[in-house]
C-alpha cells in the first residue's frame, strides 16, 4: 500500500508529532510506502523511512495567520502529490480539509481537535470531509466525544501505542534517593490535572512523610506554573515537589525508573478540552510503574482500572491523596500493578497499532470502487 499521510512535522514531543513519527515507522516495517506532507516549517530532511516528503502545508503548531485559508490554498498541491497513492490519512485533524475528494480518506482523532474542527467558521468543511472518513479514535472517549459533535460518523477505535522497548532498560537504574516518590509527565497545563496533585501533596505528607515528588514536561505556560507553585507555597509542600520542566528522554527513563507511582489526574476544562488519551499512562506502564489517572476522559483506556493502576474522579485531591498513599504504603500492590502494566503496554506497542490500522486501511482501499 502506498499511503499519503498529513501530518505536523514529525519532531518534537506533542502528541500529533509523536504519532505520526512513531506509526509511520510501524507502518514502513510492515511494508508499506508513506508520502509524508507536513508544513513548511518542517526540517529540510527527516530520519524517517518515507517514500516521499513534501513540505507545503501551513503550520498548526502554532497555527499561522488565516490558517483555514491557507489550508485551502495547498489543497490543490496536495491532490498532486497524492495521485498515485492508494489512500490519505490525516494525522492532524485541521489538515482535514485539505484532503482531496477522489481519495478514500482516514482521520485520526486525539481528543479535543475534531469537535472543535466543526464548530469554527469552516466546519461545514470539515463535516463534509469526516463524512466521507473513517475516523480513527485514539479512546472510547474521544469516540463518545466524537458521536455526540458528529453523530453520523463512521468511528473506530484504536488506542495509542507506545514505543515499548523505549522504556526498557538493560539493567536496573540505582536509585539516587530512598524517598517514596510519585512522578507526573506532560505540558504544563490545566487540562493535565497538576494543579490537582499539588493541591494533594499536603494530604500525602502527612501520611507518608518522606514522599517526594517531581513535575516534568513542558512549563511554557508560565502563569499555569506559578499557579502550581503557589498552591505548594500555600500548603508548605514546595520544598517536597520539584517542578523539572522538559526534560530529555534519557532523565525520563531514569525518573520512570526510580520513582514509586506515576499519577496524572486530567481534568476536563470548561472551554471543552479533555485528555483524549494520555499516552504518558502507557509509557509510565512500559517502564514498571502503576499509574493514577481519571475518569470521564481518555486515560478509561489507557489504565486498566483495579489491574495497571487506579482511575479516581477528576478534580478530586482528596481521592487522589488517599489512592497514592495507598499504593505508597503497599510494595506488593505497586510491584503487581507495574507487571500488569508492562504487559499492557506491550499489547499497545507500536507494531500491534500499526497492524490494526493497516487492516483498517486493506478494508477501506477494498471497498473504494475504482476510479478510472
Amino acid at each position: 500500500m502506498r499511503i499519503a499521510m498529513l501530518a505536523t512535522p514529525p519532531v518534537g514531543a506533542h502528541g500529533w508529532a509523536s504519532y505520526a513519527r512513531d506509526l509511520i515507522t510501524a507502518l514502513a516495517q510492515r511494508g508499506s510506502e508513506i508520502v509524508l506532507i507536513t508544513s513548511s516549517d518542517a526540517p529540510p530532511t527527516v530520519d524517517l523511512p518515507v517514500a516521499g516528503y513534501h513540505r507545503l502545508l501551513p503550520s498548526i503548531t502554532p497555527p499561522v495567520r488565516w490558517l483555514n485559508l491557507r489550508l485551502l490554498a495547498a489543497r490543490y498541491a496536495v491532490s498532486r502529490l497524492v495521485r498515485e497513492c492508494d489512500l490519505v490519512h490525516i494525522s492532524a485533524e485541521p489538515f482535514a480539509i485539505c484532503a482531496p475528494a477522489d481519495k478514500p480518506l482516514i482521520v485520526t482523532a486525539h481528543g479535543t481537535y475534531l469537535p472543535r474542527t466543526l464548530a469554527g467558521k469552516l466546519g461545514w468543511l470539515y463535516r463534509r470531509a469526516y463524512r466521507r472518513a473513517v475516523i480513527l479514535c485514539v479512546s472510547s472517549y474521544t469516540q463518545q466525544q466524537v458521536k455526540i459533535a458528529l453523530p453520523e460518523a463512521n468511528t473506530k477505535v484504536i488506542l495509542n501505542g507506545v514505543d515499548f522497548a523505549k522504556f526498557q532498560t538493560q539493567t536496573p537504574i540505582p536509585r539516587k534517593s530512598a524517598a517514596p516518590t510519585i512522578v507526573a509527565v506532560g505540558q504544563h497545563k490545566a487540562r493535565k490535572g497538576f494543579h490537582i496533585l499539588a493541591r494533594a501533596m499536603s494530604q500525602i505528607r502527612a501520611a507518608v512523610p518522606d514522599v517526594r515528588a517531581v513535575f516534568a514536561g513542558s512549563d511554557s505556560d508560565t502563569a499555569y506554573v506559578a499557579s502550581i507553585r503557589e498552591i505548594l507555597k500555600r500548603d508548605g509542600t514546595a520544598d517536597i515537589v520539584r517542578i523539572a520542566g522538559r526534560i530529555s528522554d534519557a532523565d525520563l527513563l531514569e525518573l520512570l525508573h526510580t520513582a514509586d507511582l506515576f499519577a496524572l489526574p486530567a481534568i476536563n476544562t470548561a472551554d471543552g478540552k479533555f485528555e483524549g488519551f494520555g499516552l504518558v499512562y502507557l509509557e509510565a506502564s512500559a517502564a514498571g510503574l502503576p499509574v493514577i489517572g481519571t475518569l470521564d476522559c481518555g486515560a478509561e483506556d489507557a489504565i486498566r482500572d483495579g489491574e495497571t493502576g487506579f482511575l479516581i474522579a477528576q478534580n478530586d485531591p482528596e481521592a487522589l491523596a488517599e489512592t497514592a498513599i495507598q499504593l505508597l504504603r503497599d510494595a506488593n500492590l505497586r510491584s503487581r500493578m507495574g507487571a500488569a502494566g508492562r504487559q499492557w503496554a506491550e499489547v499497545n506497542s507500536w507494531q500491534q497499532v500499526a497492524a490494526r490500522v493497516s487492516d483498517v486501511y486493506a478494508t477501506v482501499i477494498r471497498r473504494t470502487p475504482h476510479r478510472g
